[in-house]
């Protein structure tokens, strides 16, 4: 315990036997996934989920297209969506000016901004990969050390820590979905219903059955407080960045909204029908059709003729008995 709380990561893993720690603490959210096995953010645009809003945000600026990190290198008018995009353009491009890597074979004047891209580059001269695997009958090579202990991984594998267990995965993915097997889940004693942890129950017995609401502040400290993240980041948009970019396109109707669900909501109020039919829809998930007679199919239930049997009847009256 004492090494933990001297560690520069103020971001510290709270479950069992877990000793990572994180500078941010999206970064300690994200990790947090891999515990729990939820991502409570989804993206309204599309059907991907995200483990934290920071990574819910950066993925939709993909939708936006919006680029507010801009080089700040004199004359370089590049825009990024992401900080760290911005500082891989800033490395790769202005700062690493007069600090090739110079490919040394004759004839040859490539250079590059990575050694360990001039180490792959090698292998069309030589044809000898720079890093090897040293497993026994194991005789491939890699162009970089990432790659290659990524292969080391397919001997070593990933074993299960749980004692007596033999089951050893060749995927992190393999190993994350069999660890879920080993879990042992909280259970409510009031309603029975089932925790992956006690964090989760704790959450749980407090918001549900002792009626304690949950709080979320507003961060421009305006002291409003809201029980969705919906919510509070409808209210930061709307009130404090003055954002409201999704606009009601009926006619006469000038309203605005900083979400896209609050703009889909009030269209229901230009169509009112529109709501009845998805309450209807939602109550039977298949509805019953009966057969409809001949009279049926003539004479709707409004119980005027349909234009089929006006059709029919002009052209009775035209019909004579000599015509017969």
């Amino acid at each position: 315990m004492g090494e933990r709380l001297q560690s520069t990561k103020p971001f510290i893993c709270s479950f069992f036997d877990c000793k990572a720690s994180f500078v941010k603490s999206w970064k300690l959210e994200a990790h947090l996934c891999e515990h729990t096995g939820l991502k409570p953010f989804p993206c309204l645009d599309c059907d991907r989920n995200f483990c934290t809003g920071y990574q819910l945000n950066r993925h939709q600026r993909t939708h936006s297209g919006d680029k507010p990190y801009a080089c700040k290198a004199d004359g370089c008018v590049e825009a990024f969506a992401t900080p760290s995009s911005m500082k891989n353009h800033m490395v790769k491009t202005h700062q690493n000016q007069g600090k090739l890597y110079k490919c040394d074979q004759p004839s040859c004047g490539k250079d590059f901004n990575k050694k360990y891209l001039l180490r792959a580059h090698a292998y069309e001269h030589t044809k000898v990969l720079p890093f090897q695997c040293t497993f026994t009958n194991c005789t491939k090579e890699f162009p970089s050390r990432a790659t290659l202990k990524k292969h080391d991984k397919i001997h070593k594998g990933y074993p299960c820590d749980v004692d007596g267990c033999p089951f050893q995965g060749n995927f992190w993915s393999e190993y994350l979905t069999h660890r879920k097997e080993h879990k042992v889940k909280s259970q409510c004693d009031k309603c029975q219903k089932q925790f992956n942890n006690g964090r989760f129950l704790h959450l749980h017995d407090l918001h549900v059955h002792l009626g304690v609401k949950k709080a979320l502040l507003c961060p421009h400290e305006c002291g409003k407080t809201f029980t969705r993240q919906f919510h509070r980041e409808s209210h930061v948009l709307s009130e404090h960045d003055g954002t409201k970019a999704f606009s009601c396109g009926s006619p006469n109707c000038s309203k605005a909204f900083a979400m896209k669900e609050s703009l889909w909501r009030h269209s229901v109020v230009h169509d009112p029908k529109r709501t009845k039919m998805t309450k209807l829809q939602s109550k039977t998930n298949k509805p019953s059709v009966k057969p409809a007679t001949s009279a049926e199919k003539q004479t709707p239930a409004s119980g005027k003729p349909t234009t089929d049997a006006r059709r029919l009847a002009a052209k009775l009256a035209r019909t004579k008995l000599s015509d017969s």
